[in-house]
């Protein structure tokens, strides 16, 4: 019996996944399994995503195609008379996989061996509009393994230089070509970012606009001996702090860079994947949480000081800006760092009302 290929069983979500191909639903079974699991298949650059079914965003394992030797048709019946079988060969094992119907099973083969291979197979009978979407997912295929070398020949940038006062929420330890990156990705949380310089011994601030496409242009911020910093081009900005390096771009460009903030998503529930001994199939579930008011949270020791100021209720994304402790108001948004009384107040007043309502029942 054929070695069954690693595949791995984490619970990632479909947000953080390559492009989509090609997806479909598949019988899966791997050497070691003795019954198909009828999972939802998504080819996502050159990795299979498998998925208990199709509403679900967090796949239960995926199989990395590197290692792909072959994906050969299997004649042999299946109960269900339309379905078409194949064998999927790895270097280091083999799983048999069934389609709904033989155009299913030639369209999964195309995507696979296209996406493998970088070119359209010749072999398969294919349908003139369903070459042209093969030959379009090679093309993406080649424009993601180029980004994703990219990245990984970017030179590290350590800061060796040591930051004089506050750091701009707007930081990030990332290399000129992760910023653009960045940027590109997320173009409603800001178009400029600052970042630590090649050198090690100074800083840089990328910008990203669109100009019939994405224009980056990259700023160098060097630290004074004396103190606070310049912004290094042709007429020298000096600047007291860094919060001023990024103020005094938002002025000077009339609010039209912004600083970058993004803010990461977080579960909002505790899940966890079980797997049934009778038929193998894996399933996500939600654990139980008690039904209670949920206090208002404190935040962290150190960063109860930030909050966000603004003159109108309802600000504009496009007037933001950062501001260091004590600075004079603008007219733009700007993160304060300045002492949060509305937190502290709310939990106080609650905390009343608990007690008072303790008090009298016991009376």
């Amino acid at each position: 019996m054929a070695a069954a290929p690693v595949t791995q069983r984490t619970g990632g979500t479909r947000a953080q996944l390559p492009p989509c191909y090609y997806e479909g639903y598949l019988e899966k079974r791997g050497a070691k399994e003795k019954v198909s699991r009828r999972l939802w298949t998504c080819l996502c650059g050159n990795t299979l995503f498998f998925f208990n079914n199709a509403k679900d965003s967090h796949y239960v394992e995926k199989l990395d195609l590197s290692a792909f030797v072959s994906l050969i048709d299997d004649g042999s019946r299946d109960r269900n008379l339309e379905a078409a079988r194949m064998n999927l060969r790895m270097k280091d094992g083999e799983i048999k996989l069934t389609a709904p119907n033989l155009e299913a099973r030639e369209l999964w083969k195309g995507f696979i061996y296209s996406v493998v291979d970088l070119s359209v197979p010749t072999t398969l009978t294919l349908l003139p509009g369903q070459v042209h979407v093969l030959k379009e997912a090679v093309e993406k295929e080649r424009q993601r393994r180029r980004a994703a070398r990219s990245l990984a020949r970017a030179p590290a940038s350590p800061l060796s230089v040591p930051l004089v006062g506050e750091i701009p929420a707007c930081f990030r330890p990332v290399s000129r070509t992760e910023a653009e990156v960045l940027l590109e990705r997320h173009p409603d949380c800001g178009n400029m970012l600052l970042r630590p310089g090649r050198d090690g011994s100074s800083l840089a601030v990328t910008t990203r606009q669109d100009l019939n496409g994405s224009v980056f242009r990259h700023y160098r911020v060097t630290q004074k001996l004396q103190g606070g910093y310049i912004i290094d081009v042709e007429n020298p900005i000096p600047c007291p702090t860094l919060y001023d390096v990024i103020n005094a771009l938002v002025e000077k460009t009339a609010g039209t860079l912004q600083p970058f903030l993004l803010e990461e998503p977080y579960e909002e529930n505790i899940t966890y994947i079980s797997s049934n001994d009778e038929n193998g199939e894996r399933t996500l579930h939600c654990a139980p949480t008690p039904l209670f008011s949920r206090a208002p949270t404190l935040p962290p020791k150190g960063s109860e000081r930030w909050t966000l100021r603004s003159q109108s209720k309802s600000p504009s994304p496009s007037h933001r800006s950062l501001s260091p402790p004590g600075s004079p108001s603008s007219p733009m948004r700007r993160l304060v760092l300045s002492p949060s009384p509305l937190s502290q107040k709310a939990f106080t007043e609650e905390l009343k009302q608990k007690l008072e309502k303790r008090r009298t029942n016991q009376d």
